[in-house]
């Protein structure tokens, strides 16, 4: 029997030779294993069902919050919502082979930008088990092979949504092992396989920061990373109130324990006095307290206190929000240039200029004129679906998508030129 490192080896290496023959695999043929796979998520949804059961008792045998169980289950609207996945991903054009750009030097020699897939990805995550469904369907219309190593509590899940893509994978002439799932759960495994450079080319950590930040201290093959959201909006002087109001309230309250949920309000002073008690009120009947700076604290009621200086940059993915009056937009972007994490932020503003400076100044992979950070989401973008928020600048910022999962390489077409 192999040893653990040797598996993750030879995983490894069946992942890279189906990465070969998944490349040249034309879109035709991916687009019917997406079809195939939405499928058998149809058929075989007793035994997705049954296998996620167990999960869940053992989730609820260990005391997991009803959270975390409730994140766990899968469903038939679940099972929907993979099914429209597929058909999602399938719909969009397929990136790979695509010449973006040509130009021709004075040569005559003709140079272009041709799409070509990553390779291997490993993707490293905790989430609920329809990520793994939306990883395989992802790097497989990118034309890559998958390693996928989700979390202990979904083990039995994952490994019947796994099965469910071999099958659909075969059926449509594309090898198995383009999708493959780690088949144990020793966190041993994480480790070997994260020095497995010259089969894997890259790794795509999805979970908390301290997840995110040991997989980047281990792996020796280029990590896309999203360490947290800390999301900002800036009211600007002169913007609409009621405007405002909507945005700041469906960015922090509609979904407050995910990543781009709104963390920190920033006010221009101007308009602190007119639009903090209303933002206080909307915002606290729903449970929300503060965490205020000096000017801002009178306003906000009793459900606010001082901020502390930990509170700035913070990710609380809680109903709790930072609120700091600013003087003007320089001070703005200063606070997010010192506070923010590069994943989303946000203007409420009427004015083009400081629209469109606040478009180039904020450094994130998403940055919003007068609408909500929850946007910062591949299937609100347009992208189908994603694989993640890279908050790192290479190769990918933002939501990746298909074409996010793919990288470039240059042509070059001749008529027997040489080089003088």
């Amino acid at each position: 029997m192999l040893d653990l490192q040797e598996q993750m080896v030879q995983l490894a290496r069946r992942a890279k030779q189906a990465a070969r023959l998944l490349a040249k695999a034309g879109g035709q043929q991916k687009d019917e294993a997406l079809r195939a796979l939405a499928s058998e998520l149809h058929t075989q949804t007793e035994i997705v069902m049954q296998a996620n059961q167990k999960d869940l008792d053992a989730a609820l045998a260990a005391g997991l919050d009803a959270a975390r169980v409730e994140r766990l289950r899968i469903t038939d609207a679940t099972v929907e919502g993979m099914v429209q996945a597929c058909l999602e991903v399938e719909g969009l054009d397929d990136p790979v082979g695509a010449i973006e750009t040509m130009w021709q030097r004075p040569n005559g020699l003709q140079v272009g930008r041709m799409r070509i897939p990553l390779g291997v990805v490993a993707m490293i995550y905790e989430s609920r088990p329809n990520v793994t469904i939306e990883a395989a369907i992802l790097a497989l219309k990118a034309g890559n092979a998958v390693i996928l190593r989700g979390g202990s509590e979904a083990f039995h899940s994952n490994q019947a949504l796994a099965a469910v893509i071999t099958s659909a994978l075969e059926t449509a002439g594309l090898p198995g092992e383009a999708v493959q799932l780690v088949p144990v759960r020793d966190r041993e495994a994480v480790a070997h396989l994260l020095k497995l450079d010259d089969c894997i080319d890259v790794v795509i950590p999805r979970g908390g920061e301290g997840l995110i930040r040991a997989v980047t201290e281990q792996a020796t093959m280029p990590v896309l990373k999203h360490y947290k959201g800390v999301c900002h909006v800036y009211v600007d002087k002169g913007a609409d109130l009621d405007t405002a109001l909507e945005i700041v309230f469906n960015a922090k309250v509609q979904r407050c324990g995910v990543c781009n949920a709104l963390e920190c309000l920033l006010v221009h002073k101007s308009e602190a006095q007119a639009f903090l008690p209303l933002m206080a009120a909307r915002l606290g009947s729903a449970g929300v307290s503060f965490r205020a700076c000096p000017d801002s604290l009178p306003l906000l009621g009793a459900s606010a206190q001082p901020a502390r200086k930990e509170d700035w940059g913070y990710e609380f993915l809680d109903l709790i929000l930072a609120v700091r009056a600013v003087s003007d937009l320089d001070q703005a972007l200063e606070h997010i240039a010192k506070f923010g994490s590069n994943h989303t932020e946000a203007i409420v503003t009427r004015d083009h200029d400081r629209a469109m400076r606040f478009l180039r100044e904020a450094d994130a992979s998403l940055v919003l004129v007068n609408a909500s950070t929850r946007f910062n989401d591949g299937g609100q973008l347009g992208l189908g679906a994603e694989i993640g928020i890279s908050t790192s600048k290479l190769h990918a910022y933002g939501p990746m998508g298909v074409r996010e999962l793919t990288g470039s390489k240059f042509i070059a077409l001749g008529r027997g030129q040489i080089r003088e």
